[in-house]
């Protein structure tokens, strides 16, 4: 039995999608850079001010795996064109909000509706494309994650400095509105249609014990100045996480579809070993951004787009790699991997140096190569690790496994960027010096990084050894 045509719309369509999602990751970071726009407009304590920023992470991780089922259920098109109109929608309230109440509740709803619209991503991608194509996709998507996150306190510092204070934060969510209108309007024609039941099985309880466990999880961390008064909520998480899969096992064995078959760790190869890769990457990746802000900003007076600007080498090097990783994923596998996390340590290590003894604004000039070599490590990180972590995901489970993928992507960057900025910030306290701050929370970031690279040499090897048992295998 022959495959069937590949839709000739795909190449499109995955640029539509790619667009989208670009715009739901930016909005994690490009906001950092307007929090002092929105405290000085609204007049809000720092406290309650950092709720846009940990409302919408929160959310946004709570609906990853639930967006990604119901996209398996009921059409990842469907579940794509409903998830960005609210975007879109809650992107308009966002900006137009009159208070500090208004506009967390937004960033609330935003973060729902991004949390949808993302599994829906790497489900398409997995519908759309076979082979070795499909690798290429996945560097696309990796791209865009890399440089979503790291270009948004760039685009946050144009954006300000287009419009001004006091109300130009406004234009930091308004930016959505004609992007997402143009993704709606294509995706509406160019993304495949697919046969779905007319009423598929939704598993409520699943859904309500995993969000409530992920929240455990992450409140703590996003609340991370209020971490000591929290800390019973990890133990929570555990207790409901175990429930939680008691319930999925019992949902299976009685015929009915579980919100997340818990066969997708124990039954596919190199599953368990990508979500462990990517947790403890974005663990480090993501942390660095708040501490380079705190660095270019606070210790050496830089404008929030000179800030934005003096991280731009590592966007640019990722954006490259990741689509060059995703034609090599198919030939050279973890190992792709691997020595991209060798170069993320390395360059970050540079980073760390020269930041420790290089003085005066120039030192942002300094750091570009050794940040451009970091990108290029963390260029060939993401991509291959989705490629490697869903390609033998059956496309029936696509959208939940992208969710799960990118649950576990969530809560690494809510633990590093919580665990680096106190790192920062207990070093300065101590010592009043930046420079050394900055060098001892990229070097804990480079730890991180190093425990991502012990887990992909790990699969790198049960790969190879698994290739050899298969020519091993006798014939027939």
């Amino acid at each position: 039995m022959t495959e069937p045509a590949p839709d000739p719309r795909r190449w499109r369509a995955l640029a539509v999608t790619q667009a989208a999602g670009f715009m739901t990751l930016l909005d994690v970071s490009i906001v950092n850079v307007a929090l002092p726009s929105i405290q000085a407009d609204l007049g809000a304590g720092p406290s309650a001010i950092q709720w846009v920023i940990s409302g919408y992470a929160l959310t946004f991780g709570l609906s990853l795996v639930a967006g990604g089922r119901l996209g398996d259920a009921l059409g990842r098109r469907r579940m794509f064109l409903i998830a960005l109109t609210g975007f879109v929608l809650t992107s308009a309230l966002a900006g137009a909000a009159p208070n500090l109440s208004l506009l967390i509740a937004a960033r609330l709803l935003q973060g729902i509706t991004g949390g949808l619209l993302t599994p829906q991503n790497s489900g398409l991608i997995q519908d759309m494309f076979r082979g070795a194509e499909r690798g290429r996709a996945f560097g696309v998507f990796g791209a865009t994650v890399g440089i979503s996150t790291a270009v948004g306190p760039v685009a946050g510092g144009v954006i300000l400095a287009l419009f001004g204070d006091p109300e130009g934060w406004r234009w930091v969510f308004y930016v959505n509105l004609p992007v997402g209108l143009v993704a709606l309007f294509l995706a509406a024609r160019l993304l495949p249609k697919a046969e779905t039941r007319s009423r598929p099985d939704i598993d409520v309880v699943g859904a309500l014990l995993l969000g409530a466990a992920v929240f455990a999880l992450l409140f703590p961390l996003v609340e991370a100045d209020d971490l000591a008064a929290l800390w019973w909520l990890f133990p929570v998480a555990v207790a409901l996480g175990l429930l939680f899969v008691r319930w999925e096992h019992r949902t299976t064995a009685g015929g009915r579809a579980p919100l997340l078959d818990v066969r997708l760790f124990s039954e596919v190869p190199g599953f368990v070993a990508g979500i462990g890769i990517g947790m403890a990457y974005f663990c480090g990746f993501t942390g660095i951004w708040l501490v380079f802000a705190l660095f270019f900003q606070s210790g050496l007076g830089y404008t929030p787009l000179q800030s934005g600007l003096a991280v731009t080498p590592f966007a640019i090097g990722g954006a490259i790699a990741a689509v060059v990783a995703g034609r090599l994923v198919a030939r050279f596998g973890r190992a792709v991997t691997v020595a991209g996390l060798v170069l993320v340590a390395v360059g970050l290590a540079g980073v760390a140096v020269v930041g420790l003894f290089v003085d005066g604004p120039s030192v942002g000039l300094w750091m570009a190569l050794p940040m451009a070599v970091a990108g290029v490590g963390g260029g060939a990180v993401i991509s291959p690790n989705t490629t490697l972590t869903l390609s033998c995901v059956p496309n029936r489970m696509a959208g939940v496994a992208g969710g799960v993928l990118q649950t576990g992507q969530r809560i690494g960057t809510a633990v590093g960027t919580a665990t680096l900025a106190t790192i920062f910030h207990a070093v300065l306290a101590g010592s009043a010096q930046y420079q050394r701050a900055l060098a001892v929370a990229l070097f804990a970031a480079v730890g991180l990084i190093l425990v991502a690279l012990l887990l992909a040499v790990r699969d790198w090897r049960a790969d190879r050894q698994r290739e050899i048992d298969r020519e091993a295998a006798p014939v027939g």
